[in-house]
């Protein structure tokens, strides 16, 4: 192994530093160039296809290029003896390894990605609610194995190519092991966010597609990964959680779903006839073909549930498919207050106090 392999290491990460960037900026030229080209029916064959094959290639070239007189600056010469038969044959031996290497990994990698879109696939297949509950799991799972997959891919693949370019890996690994003691003590915070991520979806807690309110804030589930979870809002705002600092975390979404809804009415109106008109509008609901497929039991009317100043209020729920409760919730209020008018029932109006005030004495003289 050569005496100043801590240098020669440092200049063949930032060669793939470099390489990456080049091959990035190539690529997003080519794929303009080629969209422009081709017609919007035949993007999906001709574009997105080859695209991440172009990408490779790219990659791999340019970092032959750049690699080498990195290496060389950093004064490596064992592949570079100014011998062009040393150098024809190691090109031909270790570099065609080095190239196989780096194919066997992409095809991998593709190979993984693949096999993961079809079990999501294969899992979001037939009918009825668990459907939708095996894909929102297969999804989280199925991106979280893709990213392990491709970073340990990587590794052993970048470890693999070291040993044919004459670099001896065992002290680098061996450095490796003991660096990463260290960070695990030095990082406790990164090792209980993983810790507490690997346990968060070994659980079925929350998955990708999922409502639920982290820490008191609401929003939609985009990723769930090892490190943290991702939440988006309704109005638009992404919000990153570091999964060791989630302390509470309600999942709105999970098997199913209820709408609750109160209705307050005046003190002297007919309560047995509200609740019918509550069942009413439900029941229209239900039968109506554009919304049944949403709702999974008919409307529960609870009754009285306070006793206010100005008002009854009465309280029932409706059980919904996960993430339909919203749309369910709306429409079954805009029923019940066309039941109401329909009905003559009346809605609390603002009370009007009339206080009577005694004239004052007249002043003496």
């Amino acid at each position: 192994m050569p005496s100043n392999w801590p240098e020669l290491s440092l200049a063949l990460a930032l060669a793939l530093v470099a390489a990456y960037a080049v091959t990035a900026f190539l690529t997003k030229r080519i794929e303009q160039w080629l969209r422009a080209l081709v017609p919007d029916s035949r993007e999906r064959m001709l574009v997105d296809s080859p695209l991440p094959v172009i990408r490779a290639l790219l990659f791999v070239a340019t970092a032959t290029l750049v690699a080498i007189p990195a290496l060389q600056f950093a004064g490596y010469r064992g592949l570079f003896r100014r011998n062009p038969e040393a150098f024809t044959e190691w090109l031909l031996g270790a570099g065609v390894q080095i190239l196989f290497i780096a194919a066997a990994a992409y095809i991998i990698v593709r190979i993984g990605s693949s096999a993961t879109r079809q079990l999501v696939r294969e899992m979001s297949t037939g009918t009825g609610q668990d459907v939708i509950e095996r894909t929102k799991r297969a999804q989280t799972i199925g991106k979280l194995l893709q990213n392990t997959l491709a970073t340990f891919v990587v590794a052993i693949a970048s470890l693999t190519a070291l040993r044919q370019l004459g670099v001896d890996i065992t002290p680098a690994l061996t450095g490796a092991g003991i660096a990463g003691l260290a960070v695990g003590f030095g990082a406790q915070t990164l090792v209980r966010d993983i810790i507490s991520g690997f346990f968060l979806i070994l659980e079925d807690q929350v998955r990708v597609g999922d409502v639920a309110v982290v820490n008191g804030t609401g929003g939609l589930v985009e990723s769930v990964n090892l490190r943290t979870i991702v939440l988006r809002d309704e109005e638009g705002t992404v919000h990153v959680f570091p999964n060791g600092e989630v302390k509470t975390m309600a999942n709105k979404s999970k098997d199913f779903a209820y709408y609750v809804i109160s209705v307050g009415v005046p003190w002297d109106e007919d309560t047995d006839r509200v609740s019918d008109a509550l069942k009413a509008a439900g029941d229209s609901l239900l039968a109506d073909p554009e919304f049944r497929v949403h709702i999974l039991e008919p409307i529960e009317v609870y009754g009285i549930d306070a006793f206010e100043a100005t008002q009854l209020v009465l309280k029932g729920r409706i059980k919904t498919v996960p993430l339909k409760q919203w749309l369910v919730g709306r429409e079954l209020r805009k029923r019940i207050a066309k039941t109401f008018r329909e009905r003559g029932i009346r809605m609390p109006g603002p009370a009007m106090v009339q206080v009577a005030v005694p004239p004052s004495p007249p002043k003496p003289q």
